[in-house]
């Protein structure tokens, strides 16, 4: 058996500090990390691998001896019983805010010291290089050596979403788990995220506004743009695709060469407490794949800013609607969140998104029932549902009392829940097939000049409702299950 060559580690300490527990945890991380750059460096240059060498994830662990009673308006920051808990880490210096706010109200509920070193868990080489710009993981076959023979690569084992959907996850010593994502699985999302956004990860911030249109593109560079000139915003920068980043609103931004899937542009501002916009296009398998990649970074919020086709013949072109519910026809959760999980509304959310509807248009009260609608949206999975038999799907509609139908809003909705993310929806008819006023280019061109602008500041403003909400309120127990992670 070939033998394994692993880095030295410094043993297992307690912490009752929190910022000192990361920062044992960035060091064995670091140490980590470094070892596997440096082997795997060697073995590229041509040195024949004479050892398997192997580095692990961090861990954070809490011994929890007694039940405790834990501030029950809390959605996090406590276990719910005695037992041993425990999670794997990955970067922590880019979790680094969040694990000291984790660590430090598991140990303010507690009462007791958080356990740092390293895991069980390897870290894959492809994670280990995959910030290291020199490096790249080549295709198997195309070194003189067999990867999997040397390194640890990643293992779909691990990079599952066992604990999320609750099936009972432990790890291989019995602990359960301390937070809602194993590091491996992190890693992946980390890296799948600087692929379809051409961003990376360090540059997203807590508040995510997903669309499904160009247009709001456009119209959130020239509000940054602006943000970015007055010295009383607070925003500090501006990222778009290809890691370009401008603190000037006059600065020129070059087009890339090559747009991602998934073009995404960071309005940045002090701790993470900016606005986000991902154009994740159109259909429910690009809103699924945003955010299960984003739910890893733990964003305090996202909401959906789109189009819809509005199904009520009293709404007009440009009309607002606030989800109140949904019909989930998008088919992509369902092996993940069946369909008969309700979705409920979350007051905090839905508060913020009227109040910026009353401050951008300002309409209140009954009068604003002349251009916004709260009621079900439905999210189907097939764009041209208008050339079938309506028969079958405008009476499921009508059953349901559904108001808009898109293809991402459900979608997105659902992966809130589900990530226990707080989520929202604001769409805006822009057509209304049922009856007869499909979306063509003439009145597509008018409806975008007078509308896209207005619905993308309505989201922007309930980002900023929100961002001046205490954590531990905008957090919500509806998401949380029988048996949650302490970590949010």
């Amino acid at each position: 058996m070939t033998p394994v060559v692993t880095p030295e580690m410094p043993e297992r300490a307690l912490y009752r500090d929190p910022e000192a527990a990361v920062d044992r945890l960035i060091d064995i991380y670091e140490k980590s990390v470094a070892f596997l750059t440096e082997k795997f460096s060697a073995c590229l240059s041509g040195e024949k691998p004479p050892h398997r060498y192997r580095a692990f994830y961090p861990e954070i662990r809490l011994v929890s001896t007694s039940f405790v009673e834990a501030d029950s308006r809390l959605a996090f920051g406590h276990v719910t019983e005695p037992g041993v808990y425990a999670t794997t880490v990955t970067r922590p210096d880019l979790f680094r805010n969040y694990l000291i706010q984790q660590i430090g109200l598991v140990l303010k509920t507690h009462g007791q010291a958080v356990m740092i070193g390293a895991s069980d868990t390897p870290i894959p080489v492809h994670f280990a290089v995959l910030n290291d710009a020199r490096l790249s993981v080549p295709q198997e076959g195309a070194t003189d050596f067999q990867m999997r023979d040397v390194f640890d690569v990643p293992d779909l084992a691990t990079t599952n979403d066992d604990i999320v959907n609750g099936y009972g996850f432990t790890y291989a010593d019995g602990a359960r788990p301390l937070a809602q994502f194993t590091a491996q699985r992190v890693d992946y999302s980390l890296a799948r995220l600087s692929h379809y956004t051409a961003t990376g990860p360090h540059h997203f911030q807590n508040h995510v506004l997903f669309t499904n249109y160009q247009f709001y593109v456009e119209e959130f560079e020239a509000y940054a743009r602006s943000a970015l000139n007055d010295p009383d915003s607070g925003y500090t920068s501006f990222v778009a695709p290809g890691n370009i980043e401008i603190t000037d609103g006059d600065t020129p931004i070059p087009e890339p060469s090559k747009m991602p899937q998934m073009p995404t542009y960071h309005l940045k501002r002090k701790n993470g407490g900016g606005i986000t916009l991902v154009n994740i296009g159109v259909g429910p398998s690009n809103a699924k794949t945003a955010t299960d990649h984003i739910a890893v970074l733990r964003p305090h919020a996202w909401l959906m800013v789109g189009h819809c086709a509005g199904l009520r013949n009293s709404q007009a072109l440009g009309d607002f609607v606030l989800a109140h519910a949904y019909l989930r026809e998008d088919k992509v959760l369902d092996d993940d969140l069946p369909v008969w999980v309700p979705i409920p509304p979350l007051a905090e959310v839905q508060v913020a998104l009227e109040d910026a509807v009353e401050q951008v248009t300002e309409l209140e009260g009954y009068d604003l029932k002349r251009i916004m609608r709260t009621g079900t949206v439905a999210s189907v999975d097939n764009r041209n549902w208008e050339l079938r038999d309506q028969t079958g799907p405008v009476q499921r509609l009508s059953q349901s009392r559904a108001i808009a139908l898109d293809m991402e809003s459900a979608t997105i909705a659902a992966n809130g829940f589900r990530f226990r993310v707080p989520y929202g929806t604001l769409l805006c008819v822009s057509d209304k097939p049922l009856h007869g006023e499909l979306k063509l280019p003439g009145m597509a061109s008018e409806f975008y000049k007078t509308q896209v602008a207005r619905h993308l500041l309505i989201g922007i403003r309930a980002m900023e409702l929100l961002r001046g909400m205490p954590l531990e309120r905008l957090h919500s127990r509806k998401l949380r299950s029988f048996e949650e992670t302490a970590f949010l």
